[in-house]
């Protein structure tokens, strides 16, 4: 009988680069979207949340953004018990039909000014949209990726961050481009819609791949488990807490580098194309880093690189920030974002691996998916607020610092207490 065209043989191993592509284009098109919110928040904020205090404009903006990670940890559970009992395929494939459907309803929704109370209305569904099915796929997507190639989890694993830093590399850059092609009265009116579009033509293109990819045979021949989230949460919650506490600090550099140029452009009082400069370096470290670390990371290991990252982060981030905020310049904004990025890319490369290790195969995309977005709902999605309210409060732009202090901290105190079980995984493999 001969084998369809999708199925490879036995003992074949799939093409690598073919499985990261298939994989991450749903994870680019993810961060892309949020992205592209962040760096367009003052346009998005005038569209559909105007007020006359344009900052209370910003923070229902933000407000919204943030709200809308309230519902990922509900698409982790859903999506990630998903591929856990049916598979990894059908749940990457559910994730990025959801992602386009809510970028269709960002790209094409009139104005406050044309249909009133609905557009703010709108713009939530569509985040909540997305943030369901954002929440199913870091899990679903990893689990992919190190179940087919265990022999390169670092390495493999690393490319769903580098990934991220690509989306951010290329919403940067339509931001750039904009504030030198496009007025600012034009980018008001219709350019911040230009990447949301861009957007929805990744989303075609990641179906059609994602339809012809396989299952990992591992997880083809492994027991399914009929009740993963039961399994997780009753003799697993130890594991979940430990996978939340080290994403921590990776989801919180995250959302600080898109709250950038809303940051260099009202605290700061820098010029849109110097904070989209500095995100576009971000995206270029993030991006190129992050793959070699993660290689780098099969050599010398992943606990070595990660307490380096965290413990440069905490010595160096305050005098980072006073250096910006004292010496307010292009140079400076630039080197804060790319010494962020740098040690962001240290650590994100080694995180999927870790936490995939940290879970057996019956329950991995839920505690992954599920790990994963209760750090991003707590400490990545809300960031920008969260630093819009401290710098409020405290009356000084020094607060952000603070804030990555503390989760680093956080992050750090997982890092310890999963030290033996990644070794104990380490010596098994």
């Amino acid at each position: 009988m001969s084998t369809p065209a999708h199925t490879p043989a036995a003992g074949n191993k799939p093409h690598l680069y073919k499985t990261l592509f298939a994989t991450c284009i749903g994870n680019a098109l993810e961060w892309f979207d949020i992205a592209v919110y962040g760096f367009f928040a003052n346009y998005i904020a005038h569209a559909f949340f105007p007020t006359e205090d344009p900052a209370v404009s910003m923070l229902l903006t933000f407000g919204s953004f943030g709200v809308s990670f309230l519902i990922r940890p509900l698409g982790a559970v859903v999506l990630g018990a998903y591929a856990d009992r049916v598979g990894r395929k059908k749940a990457l494939l559910a994730s990025i039909s959801l992602m386009m459907l809510g970028g269709v309803i960002i790209t094409f929704m009139p104005s406050y000014a044309t249909i009133g109370l609905a557009a703010p209305l709108m713009i939530l569904l569509a985040r909540l949209i997305q943030g369901f099915s954002a929440g199913g796929e870091f899990g679903s997507s990893t689990a992919f990726l190190v179940e087919h190639f265990p022999e390169r989890k670092a390495f493999i694993a690393s490319w769903q961050f580098a990934t991220q830093g690509a989306s951010t590399l290329l919403a940067s850059a339509f931001g750039l481009g904009m504030t030198y092609w496009l007025s600012e009265a034009q980018i008001q009116e219709w350019g911040w819609r230009i990447p949301f579009a861009f957007g929805l033509l990744i989303g075609p293109v990641g179906l059609y791949i994602r339809r012809h990819v396989h299952e990992p045979a591992s997880f083809k021949q492994h027991v399914k488990a009929r009740a993963p989230l039961k399994t997780l949460l009753g003799s697993q919650k130890r594991l979940l807490l430990l996978a939340i506490g080290l994403m921590v600090i990776s989801t919180a550099i995250n959302y600080m580098l898109n709250y950038v140029p809303t940051y260099a452009t009202k605290n700061l009082h820098l010029p849109g194309s110097v904070a989209f400069s500095a995100t576009l370096l971000a995206g270029v470290i993030l991006t190129v880093v992050t793959p070699l670390v993660g290689l780098w990371a099969e050599k010398v290991g992943r606990l070595p690189l990660m307490w380096s990252s965290l413990l440069l982060l905490v010595v160096s981030i305050y005098p980072a920030f006073r250096l910006v905020v004292n010496h307010t310049t292009p140079l400076t904004l630039m080197l804060l974002v790319g010494w962020m990025a740098l040690l962001k890319s240290v650590y994100f490369s080694t995180v999927p691996s870790v936490m995939a290790d940290l879970f057996p195969m019956e329950t991995r995309a839920s505690g992954m998916a599920i790990g994963y977005n209760v750090a991003v709902t707590v400490f990545g999605g809300f960031a920008p607020l969260i630093c819009t309210l401290l710098i409020s409060m405290t009356g000084t732009s020094l607060a952000p610092s603070y804030y990555l202090m503390m989760v680093a901290l956080l992050s750090g105190w997982a890092l310890l207490s999963s030290q033996h079980q990644l070794r104990g995984v380490a010596r098994a493999s």
